[in-house]
């Protein structure tokens, strides 16, 4: 079992920055890519990023390319998801995932792990 807490999620006006934290606890999380993804409400949950297990590859959603940027700290069983240049359209509710590979973690479905979720708020 691998255990997600995000954190991080908040108020912030269009054109600032958040970064969202998610703690991972239980197996070996070096062993897994670990992704962010986001819903809206009424919508199907998005991939928006994913991080390979070592760190060295990355995938990104086109919508958040040049503005988000997934990272991890395999010694303090941490994955972050900088952003910047928020607009109100990255509303929504973040969640973490864990799951084997890099191409499997940008799924939607099948996802071995997942957080609760944290809020963002773009506002105008």
């Amino acid at each position: 079992q691998v255990q997600l807490v995000e954190s991080g999620g908040g108020l912030v006006q269009a054109g600032g920055s958040l970064r969202l934290s998610c703690a991972a606890s239980g197996r070996s999380f070096s062993n897994y890519a670990m992704g962010w993804f986001r819903r809206v409400p009424g919508k199907a949950r998005e991939f928006v990023a994913a991080v390979s297990w070592g760190g060295g590859s990355w995938k990104y959603a086109d919508s958040v390319k040049g503005r988000f940027t997934i990272s991890r700290d395999n010694a303090a069983n941490m994955v972050y998801l900088q952003m910047n240049s928020l607009t109100p359209e990255d509303t929504a509710v973040y969640f973490c995932a864990a799951d084997p590979t890099l191409f499997t973690v940008t799924r939607t479905t099948g996802i071995q792990y997942w957080g609760k979720g944290t809020q963002v708020i773009v506002s105008p």
